[in-house]
């Protein structure tokens, strides 16, 4: 999940910049389905932060697990 947070991410950050370059080349503005093709950045770190805890949790469960059986 972390993986595919962090691609959705560079995604997100690729639009960003795409999108935010004619305002400093003084072209015409892309139409505002780009700007919410932005949003992806934030998207693609909620996914991987979910990814971070998921991951958080099944290592807790793990150790939690080896515990009980070395008791």
């Amino acid at each position: 999940m972390v993986r595919i947070g962090a691609i959705v991410f560079i995604v997100g950050a690729v639009a960003t910049l795409v999108t935010v370059a004619p305002l400093f080349l003084g072209t015409e503005p892309f139409p505002p389905i780009a700007y919410g093709v932005c949003m992806l950045m934030g998207v693609g770190f909620l996914i991987a932060g979910a990814g971070v805890l998921r991951s958080i949790s099944a290592q807790r469960r793990q150790a939690k697990s080896a515990a009980a059986t070395a008791s």
